[in-house]
């Protein structure tokens, strides 16, 4: 099973990265552009045919490793 997780900064918790992209992007002449967030995609085939319990497990393993729970947001989606 096929499976996507998004991991991003929580609201409020300082960008460095997105700061950055965000201060180039106004030099090369994209001022439209006012915030960037820079967050990670995660992308795993996972064994399993309970829907539920794959989510559970990949939930578990955010909490883990793939994500910082105290400063990132974490999203699971099956695909």
């Amino acid at each position: 099973m096929k499976v996507e997780v998004r991991v991003q900064l929580k609201a409020g918790v300082l960008d460095p990265q997105g700061e950055a992209i965000r201060r180039v992007l106004g030099r090369l002449g994209y001022a439209e552009v006012s915030s960037v967030r820079v967050g990670k995609l995660i992308l795993l085939e996972v064994e399993g045919e309970d829907q539920e319990r794959v989510h559970a497990r990949v939930e578990e393993a955010c909490r883990e490793l793939l994500a910082n729970p105290i400063i990132e947001d974490f999203e699971v989606r099956l695909l």
